[in-house]
């Protein structure tokens, strides 16, 4: 069946005022009603838009709340009646049979009610008057395209996203009330980008009980570029979603539904971090996090070329740089020994010289090294990552997730990588692995520290940001900023780890490395990278956990991935074809 043709989108981005509700309603239906006039066929407005959101407690807001459908969503059928069109409307609901309140968005159309959403992943202030949302994920087919609903918070957990792309979303309405960083948020552009899909994106701004709101309503396109924006203000951003684009599913080129490996994603049924982590890894005696402190990290940008000798020179001087800069973990780029031309011809077993030579120079330097190598196994090649110490080869990796060009050469591995070093849980990814967010959240819920990933991605994944109007307090920034998204930085704060992303620069490709701190919500950020060209990036780090038994590291806590609600995401472990 052919994708529905392309159409117009409008995101209302609004300040509402509390205890204001008659009046916030009225505006958002005239800011609807100029957007249906001007051609939107789907019309997105901001998370709790109604009313404002700042809400006590459930006795101040139990004025405000409404049935769905009801009075609120009425007035907007009638807008989306009289233009053919579809609005997502923000506002808090009541069940009537349960008398719950909940942080909900309704899809109307113009028969009225589609569907609705209720928020699923409560942000700090829902539970003050707010369930956590029992109606969530659904994909609502209509006749401009289908159309899919989260509300903020909801899209911090990489999850829910892949939930509504896996059963065919072609947009995502994601509404909120975002803050404490610029915006268009590297979150929102990076859901784009990782699933393919049309995010829209109405954010309120404005100041609200001391809240500072961060505005930046947008439409994202499914390579990740913002392709329509509005900084600060009441305005109506309006773009073109087309469906075609969503349903192609690549991200940088790969199939990306196509990679995934369900079958190795069990883990993320389960949330290791809903107990003491410290006292979870270590239940039976089996495999207790290692004791860890301060150290430091260093990641090395280079191209790597065809003769191996040379690879090992250049690993060699890194090497040296790197311990005497203290560092006790180095990591290169993908294929970084053998080289990426011709990685068939160029393969080397993992018992050979080659990495024999490059084992003692892990060892002479006294730090662990992790590199990627063409492996040669029998008679089977992999895409692979080596990773020697002190003490001598520590283990391989064999990559999950096989590109296209892997795929003309290689045999995919089938095995999760995590070893304990000296300094930290260590699990290892190369490059395409780091395209699907499921591979770094199964080695967070395994328990890792850092996740080293050598690559060689061609550009796309990093975008800049012009600087913002809205008054964010010290330390938040707001200047202009070349490298405001990153997708690799996200998959660092979103799974509370230390990430160190070695890329390949040059022909074609950005480098772009990086060492990612553990924490989404603190600025300044703690990282390290490499804007461009050959060189070596450190960061230090520090995993000392305080003197109480329970820990004090967000690495060790995992504050973010401990809020996932994992009953919602068995989709995710399911092979078949849950993609239309």
């Amino acid at each position: 069946m052919p994708a529905p043709a392309p159409f117009k989108v409008a995101s209302i981005q609004f300040e509402p005022t509390m205890f204001a509700k008659e009046a916030n309603i009225a505006a958002l239906a005239r800011m609807c009603s100029e957007a249906a006039q001007d051609g939107a066929r789907l019309i997105v407005t901001p998370e709790m838009g109604t009313t404002g959101y700042c809400w006590y407690d459930r006795a101040e807001v139990a004025s405000e709340v409404e049935t769905i459908p009801g009075p609120t969503t009425e007035r907007f059928r009638e807008i989306a009646a009289a233009h053919d069109c579809y609005i997502v409307v923000g506002m808090p609901e009541v069940d009537p049979v349960t008398d719950l309140y909940y942080n909900s968005a309704a899809l109307i159309g113009p028969e009225g009610v589609i569907g609705t959403h209720r928020k699923s992943h409560p942000y700090i202030s829902e539970p003050k008057w707010a369930a956590s949302g029992d109606i969530a994920h659904q994909v609502f087919d209509t006749p401009i395209g289908r159309i899919a609903i989260l509300i903020c918070m909801d899209l911090h957990f990489f999850e829910t996203v892949r939930l509504e792309t896996l059963a065919g979303a072609d947009v995502i309405c994601h509404i909120s009330n975002w803050l404490a960083e610029r915006t268009p948020a590297p979150y929102w552009i990076t859901r784009a980008f990782e699933n393919g899909c049309y995010v829209v994106e109405a954010n309120r701004w404005g100041l609200e009980r001391t809240v500072q709101f961060s505005g930046g309503s947008c439409i994202i396109g499914p390579d990740g570029r913002v392709e329509a924006q509005v900084d600060a203000g009441d305005a109506i951003v309006t773009g073109l979603i087309d469906p075609a684009r969503a349903r192609v599913g690549r991200v940088l080129g790969e199939p990306v539904f196509e990679m995934r490996r369900p079958a190795l994603y069990k883990t993320l049924m389960t949330n290791s971090f809903t107990w003491n982590s410290l006292d979870y890894f270590r239940l039976y005696g089996y495999q207790p996090l290692p004791g860890a402190g301060a150290s430091t990290l260093a990641v090395a940008q280079f191209a790597p070329g065809d003769d191996s000798a040379a690879n090992l020179a250049r690993i060699e001087a890194f090497a040296a740089e790197a311990q005497a800069a203290g560092a006790a973990l180095l990591v290169l780029p993908e294929l970084a020994l053998t080289g990426p031309r011709d990685p068939a011809a160029r393969a080397e077993p993992v018992e050979g010289a080659l990495i024999d030579r490059f084992t003692r120079i892990a060892m002479r330097h006294r730090l662990h090294i992790v590199a990627g190598f063409a492996e040669r196994a029998g008679t089977r090649l992999y895409n692979a990552v080596v990773l020697a110490g002190p003490e001598g080869r520590v283990g391989v990796y064999r990559k999950i997730h096989l590109s296209q060009a892997d795929l003309s050469w290689a045999t995919a591995g089938d095995d999760w990588a995590v070893f304990d070093l000296p300094f930290g849980r260590l699990g290892l990814l190369t490059g395409t692995d780091a395209l699907l967010p499921e591979s770094v959240r199964v080695l967070a819920l395994a328990g890792c520290d850092i996740v080293a990933c050598p690559a060689a991605l061609p550009p796309g994944f990093t975008g800049a940001h012009a600087g913002t109007a809205i008054p964010h307090n010290f330390p938040i920034p707001k200047a202009a900023d070349p490298w405001h998204w990153h997708a690799l930085r996200t998959r660092s704060g979103e799974n509370n780890l230390h990430l160190v992303f070695a890329n390949v620069p040059g022909a074609g490709n950005p480098g772009a490395s990086g060492i990612f701190g553990a924490d989404t919500f603190a600025f300044p950020r703690q990282e390290s990278a490499i804007l461009e060209g050959e060189g070596l990036a450190t960061l230090a780090i520090d995993l000392t956990n305080a003197d109480t038994p329970y820990p004090s590291t967000v690495v060790r806590r995992k504050d973010l991935v401990t809020m996932r609600l994992p009953h919602h995401y068995l989709p995710l472990v399911l092979d078949g074809g849950l993609r239309p």
